[in-house]
């Protein structure tokens, strides 16, 4: 009895050596709606061109370029919900584009 416990103690001290020497596991990305940085401001859907519009995350040059479309047949947005009018954005994505993209009103 005294050997096993002799040898349990080491044991555990190497296995715990070996856990806390090795690489911490990748973390996973954060699912937050919010931009990552709090200096990132909205991009302006009234005044923004394709380029702009594009660095939102999840508006690639095909939305980008129905969102111009949209504007220039429509007028401005009057806010951020109008985008529900653009073909391929629903409630989903627009709860995901939200914290990106702001609307100033027309003069």
């Amino acid at each position: 009895m005294l050997v096993r416990s002799r040898l349990v103690v080491p044991l555990a001290l190497a296995a715990a050596l070996v856990l806390a020497a090795a690489p911490p596991a990748a973390a996973a990305p954060a699912s937050s709606s919010k931009p990552a940085s709090a200096d990132v401001r909205p991009v302006d859907i009234n005044a923004a061109g394709a380029a702009e519009l594009q660095s939102v995350p999840g508006i690639g040059k095909a939305l980008a370029e129905r969102i111009l479309a949209f504007r220039e047949k429509n007028g401005a947005f009057g806010s951020v919900d109008d985008l529900l009018k653009v073909q391929g954005i629903g409630e989903k994505s627009l709860q995901k584009l939200r914290p990106y993209l702001t609307v100033t009103k027309a003069k």
